[in-house]
């Protein structure tokens, strides 16, 4: 017989003989929030006082145990008892506390775990330290407890990539005591009742040594130095592991003062905003109507989009059939999906049996009539609107009633690909970024007449597809591509002014850029934009000064980047080292600059960011303004899925935020004294400035 009786809301006590069952119970991943805390400090501290039980075992209720802490509580005032206190209760209760893991056990739920005197974990178990990924650092005992189980290299590894490490790696490393099958709860009374026996062994985690692993914490130090200086988390992190080896309180004091010194980090702010901003995309009302079903997708295209997209789909579980207009262009977009697929087997991204199912699913056909029973086409051909038109005019006969009809174009009307069809309101534009299997970016372009159905399949699709949907509305670009035509300018300008590309990405990667933007043309390849800048120069003002005479002059050369091994820089046939410049590329600018008669200026690394940022922060105030995006979140989410921008800060309109609207108003009406026609002032931008409101306050609105 047992008894159970409700501690709180979230927690209850299962007595069965002389063993407690602690039960958290706070759907729908049992975060560590205040009733938790409460309820599992005062269930220790009853069990403690009442002496009735020789053995405690905590589990979870639902699909998993805790997942971390409550995200609701993020930014309010702390309430008590705070997760360490909690966890501190739990490690000096006098009987014995064991946890039962399954599902995940991330963050502040895996901090629990290492509290308690044992861990058993369920088959498929994941655990994890992912506060990293938030600007933070385990906070409740993670960097001191972890060591002392694993040793530091294993701590170090988990705390700073924050991945999720399976229940058989954990068991491995020390992590964990064992794995288990059944459901959590029989699991833990049998546990407990192992405890009581002697047959299951505990300890005290916070009465065992950690071993100062010096090579470990110098390796670390060395590798975060190299390529995350510019953090601050990572390194307080290695700071409060080292400190493990030491007095067990005095290392649980460093973890809380580095914790909340990293909660005063602008670091923090922005990976809360990305981390919030994620979830925000999708929190409208076009998203969340009834979509399409959705089960098989035809692919046009077997380039590097359409084989990157049709990989997406596969991984996914759709069946896919890839439609090419030659044998040759077939074959070799089936060897890139394989070669795809066999990329991701080897970084354990699937498995091989999960990579022969998808291959299954993979129908290679020539000719437009193989799609007439998909439910979903996907055009992912040349970006040239004749192309398409003729394409859509063609999918619009062959294609079944309610077939979803899809364009990946970059920049093309959507509306005028629609109009080529007697079904517009079942066209929409879907632009993956590249490769389309790994970024996870999906643009999702409404045309004027697209379906409320339509618009929701592509918010389905992009959860199925594991991808960052950002709805869109119709302009040249949509939002990423629009913005970025007018940075990249700006980048020219600089270059054209007086720095040099090296200089101009040197800055941007000091910013927080994995590449700067001559390098991004090398390997996006210069030849696409020169074919756009072609494609528009009858719409070209001619009061705005021209961007293109450097990146057209490489061009015409026949040097296109990477895939011809000369473009701003000089690659060596592939090999993994460092760029050089191209030399033959600053003789180029010298003659240019005599051509326009323009003296050369120098540019601090600061100036070149400050000018590179405003000039992106401006065409991204337009956007918002006139609704291309409907808010400045999706055009942070824009950036941080699709463009590299550094995720730490939030995305260029949340560092606009860090700037404030007047300072940017100022600098671009200073700069606007030798550049009249490129940098103004968005209105928007102005009216901020005037009311001291922010594209935060923008947000809310939304």
């Amino acid at each position: 017989m047992s008894d159970i009786k409700k501690v709180n809301d979230q927690i209850s006590i299962e007595s069965v003989g002389d063993v407690a069952l602690v039960c958290i119970n706070f759907p729908p991943v049992n975060a560590a929030g205040i009733g938790v805390r409460e309820g599992l400090s005062k269930a220790i501290e009853t069990l403690n006082a009442e002496g009735r039980v020789k053995a405690i075992a905590i589990y979870a209720a639902g699909r998993t145990f805790v997942a971390g802490a409550d995200i609701t509580e993020f930014d309010k005032p702390l309430m008590q008892p705070s997760l360490p206190e909690t966890l501190n209760t739990i490690e000096a209760s006098r009987i014995p506390v064991i946890c039962v893991l399954h599902g995940t056990a991330l963050g502040g739920g895996l901090e629990l775990a290492l509290a308690a005197h044992g861990r058993i974990a369920l088959e498929g178990t994941r655990i994890g330290l992912p506060e990293v990924f938030l600007g933070l650092l385990p906070g409740a005992g993670g960097t001191q407890r972890l060591p002392r189980l694993t040793g530091m290299a294993f701590a170090l590894d988990v705390a700073l990539s924050g991945r999720q490490v399976y229940a058989k790696e954990a068991l491995d490393q020390g992590a964990i005591d064992r794995i288990a099958s059944g459901d959590p709860r029989d699991v833990a009374l049998s546990a407990a009742q192992e405890v009581v026996a002697g047959t299951l062994a505990t300890r005290r985690t916070c009465d065992l040594d950690s071993e100062l692993d010096q090579a470990a914490i110098d390796g670390t130090r060395a590798m975060l130095k190299k390529k995350q200086a510019h953090l601050v988390s990572p390194h307080l992190i290695v700071d409060a592991v080292e400190q493990s080896a030491g007095d067990f309180d005095a290392g649980l004091k460093f973890e809380s003062d580095s914790f909340m010194a990293c909660l005063d980090t602008p670091q923090r702010a922005g990976l809360i905003h990305a981390f919030f901003g994620e979830r925000a995309v999708s929190n409208i009302a076009e998203a969340k109507g009834a979509p399409r079903d959705i089960a098989k997708i035809g692919v046009i295209g077997g380039g590097t989009m359409g084989s990157g997209i049709a990989t997406s789909c596969l991984i996914a579980g759709y069946t896919v059939r890839l439609i090419e207009v030659a044998q040759e262009g077939l074959d070799r977009g089936m060897a890139t999906i394989t070669k795809n697929l066999e990329g991701a087997v080897r970084r354990s991204k699937m498995s091989a049996e999960a990579r022969d199912a998808a291959l299954g699913r993979l129908h290679p056909a020539l000719g437009l009539d193989a799609l007439a029973d998909v439910d979903l086409v996907i055009e992912a051909v040349f970006e040239q609107m004749e192309v398409k038109k003729d394409i859509f005019g063609k999918l619009d006969t062959i294609c079944k009633k309610g077939a979803i009809l899809a364009s990946n174009t970059s920049y093309l009307d959507i509306n005028e690909i629609a109009d080529c069809t007697a079904r517009p309101g079942d066209v929409i534009g879907l632009h993956f970024f590249s490769p389309a299997h790994v970024m996870r970016l999906l643009e999702i372009v409404q045309g004027a007449k697209t379906d409320a159905d339509v618009l929701a399949t592509g918010f389905a699709l992009a959860k199925k597809l594991k991808k960052v949907g950002v709805l869109a509305q119709v302009c040249d670009g949509f939002i990423g591509n629009r913005i970025l035509a007018h940075y990249s300018k700006m980048a020219s300008y600089l270059v054209l002014d007086g720095a040099s590309p090296q200089e101009v990405d040197t800055a941007l990667e000091e910013f927080g850029f994995a590449m700067g933007p001559h390098k991004v043309g090398d390997l996006a390849g210069l030849d696409i934009g020169w074919m756009t800048r072609k494609r528009k120069a009858g719409t070209r003002d001619p009061r705005e000064r021209y961007a293109g005479d450097l990146a057209d002059r490489i061009c015409e050369q026949g040097w296109f980047g990477r895939k011809t091994g000369k473009g701003y820089y000089l690659y060596d046939d592939g090999a993994a080292v460092p760029p050089v410049p191209n030399e033959a590329v600053a003789g180029f600018i010298d003659a240019i600059r005599a051509e326009k008669g323009i003296t050369p200026k120098t540019f601090s690394n600061q100036e070149i960011v400050d000018r590179y940022m405003t000039a992106m922060i401006v065409e991204a105030t337009r956007v918002v303004a006139d609704g291309t995006a409907k808010r400045p979140v999706d055009i942070d989410m824009v950036f941080l899925f699709g463009y590299g921008f550094p995720r730490f800060r939030g995305g260029p309109l949340h560092y606009a935020d860090t700037i404030g609207a007047a300072e940017l108003v100022s600098r671009i009406e200073t700069y606007a004294k030798d550049d009249e026609d490129y940098w103004q002032v968005p209105d928007l931008l102005r009216k901020m400035a005037a009311d001291g409101t922010s594209f935060a306050d923008l947000n809310k609105e939304g």
